[in-house]
């Protein structure tokens, strides 16, 4: 049987994260989108901020195609050794589908409202975080005119995350017994 992939996604600051490293304790592999375009960023000498990191997340797509994050991983993910992975940060249908062509895919999605996310990713401080209500909103708006939503909109799985890392981890590892994947 072929491997299998739980595909994540959810606005910056829902949880994907959080959830990733509860199926981490699980003993999935994950490979996370983002870091895809982080590396990219990097490459090309730029400071990760959140202009440089959206610029280079739409110069690749514009320059190999909306699905080419996807693309970057698919050999790491056929490599790995495990049976079920996590990928984390899918953004678009184009990606869902790339992943779908290769490997079985359970898409699931997180949400949490503007406010809560907001107040995690100023918590979080990581250098590609947005630090003002504006470059959020921008941030926001940018995912999901990447296709975001669609992806949102259509995942076979949703958690909602207003609570505590440990109450999104539970809820994790809950529907992830469900699917029996193991």
């Amino acid at each position: 049987m072929g491997k299998k992939v739980i595909a994540m996604s959810g606005m910056p600051g829902a949880g994907k994260g959080v959830a990733s490293n509860a199926g981490r304790q699980l003993g999935l592999e994950v490979f996370v989108l983002g870091d895809v375009i982080r590396e990219e960023t990097e490459r090309r000498g730029l400071s990760p901020n959140p202009k440089n990191v959206g610029e280079v997340m739409l110069d690749i797509r514009a320059k190999e195609g909306p699905s080419v994050v996807a693309k970057r991983l698919l050999p790491k993910i056929e490599q790995s050794k495990s049976a079920v992975v996590i990928v984390e940060g899918v953004r678009s249908l184009h990606e869902l589908n790339e992943l779908r062509g290769r490997f079985e895919v359970i898409s699931l999605a997180i949400h949490a409202s503007p406010k809560s996310r907001f107040q995690r990713l100023l918590s979080r401080n990581r250098s590609d975080d947005p630090k003002t209500w504006d470059i959020f909103q921008e941030r926001d708006f940018r995912e999901l005119d990447v296709g975001l939503g669609h992806v949102l909109a259509t995942a076979d799985i949703v958690l909602t995350n207003e609570g505590s890392i440990a109450q999104l981890q539970s809820a994790f590892k809950e529907a992830f017994a469900k699917l029996k994947l193991q």
